[in-house]
């Protein structure tokens, strides 16, 4: 005789739901919500919008690329769509913006600027972040929360407020009348005054970024490491770095964008001969007036690079922006 009293087995969908987090049909809610907005954009209408929204974003930048092969009349005179109808195609733009002869741009030396300076401000920003995130995620330590909540809150801090204070410290040192508390470090108008300034700005936003990603690793896999004696060094190199490559990579495609494209602080610590192309670029802009075929050329030059930087690292992109969002 089977018993009419106890607990049903099955529970009521209807009753689950008051959970918020099963629906009546008993999916999840959050996979339903996926699903759904999957299914979206992956219809034709959503296709269709998604590549509507790429070629509008890319039209500028071919507009760009289609005027800087054009003769500086055409340029001057008709719309770069005309090309198609009367295509004229040119060189000397490029000639007049890459040449060190006199009365040209030379913007080949401030493209070697521009590498010179992102390329060690990128590693150095993102290795002492890689160090920090470390840090803050498993190492244990009085006040690490705190710092970790100081370190984030600069984000909140705008770049400008910075800059004069830092500018003093690199050019003139600190004082308290007559009592020198900090010298002169005499690093205006270098590289390292460059480097050090970026990495100075940039790395709330890289501990940031990197703790979330490195704080989300198995936590079985550093506890196994230490039981097999490993030490900090060794779980750093061997075990978080080669983990956290896809977040390392999504990183430095932010951080090379960033500082590559920066002209605030390369106008500030950065002096005329080791000035980067956007600087240059600017220099242009105001001494050309009207020549605007040798501005589409030199943009196009100072676009190279980041294009490059992002094709090659997209693939670790998505992956990068995505790990630690969801735990399972």
């Amino acid at each position: 005789m089977s018993s009419t009293t106890g607990t049903d087995s099955h529970a009521d969908p209807v009753a689950v739901d008051t959970l918020g987090d099963v629906d009546p049909t008993g999916h999840s809610r959050k996979s339903t919500v996926a699903g759904t907005a999957s299914r979206a954009l992956g219809s034709k209408v959503g296709i269709g919008i998604v590549v509507a929204l790429a070629v509008l974003w890319t039209i500028p930048t071919f507009g760009v690329f289609v005027s800087s092969f054009r003769p500086e009349n055409e340029v001057k005179t008709t719309g770069w769509w005309t090309f198609f109808t009367n295509p004229e195609i040119t060189l000397d733009n490029y000639r007049a913006v890459l040449s060190s002869a006199p009365g040209n741009d030379n913007l080949w030396k401030f493209f070697q600027n521009s590498i010179i300076i992102t390329i060690p401000s990128v590693a150095l920003s993102i290795g002492l972040a890689m160090l920090a995130a470390y840090a803050f995620s498993w190492i244990e330590f009085k006040g690490r929360d705190w710092m970790f909540v100081g370190t984030v809150a600069l984000l909140m801090v705008p770049l400008q407020m910075s800059l004069v204070p830092i500018l003093q410290l690199f050019s003139g040192g600190a004082h308290i009348g007559s009592v020198t508390i900090f010298p002169d470090l005499n690093l205006t108008g270098t590289y390292l005054g460059v480097w050090i300034a970026h990495t100075i700005f940039g790395m709330p936003f890289c501990v940031f970024i990197l703790t979330n990603f490195v704080r989300a690793l198995p936590r079985d896999i550093i506890e196994a490491a230490k039981i097999d004696g490993a030490g900090h060094v060794t779980i750093f190199f061997r075990l978080i770095i080669p983990l956290s490559v896809p977040a390392i990579a999504s990183l430095t495609i932010f951080q090379f964008m960033w500082i590559w494209n920066d002209y605030l602080i390369a106008l500030i610590f950065a002096g005329q001969d080791k000035a980067p192309i956007t600087r240059q670029l600017a220099t242009l802009t105001g001494t050309r007036g009207q020549s605007w075929h040798l501005l589409t050329a030199a943009g196009m030059v100072a676009m190279v690079v980041p294009i490059a930087v992002f094709f090659a690292l997209q693939r670790y992109f998505v992956r990068g922006l995505l790990a630690g969002a969801v735990k399972g």
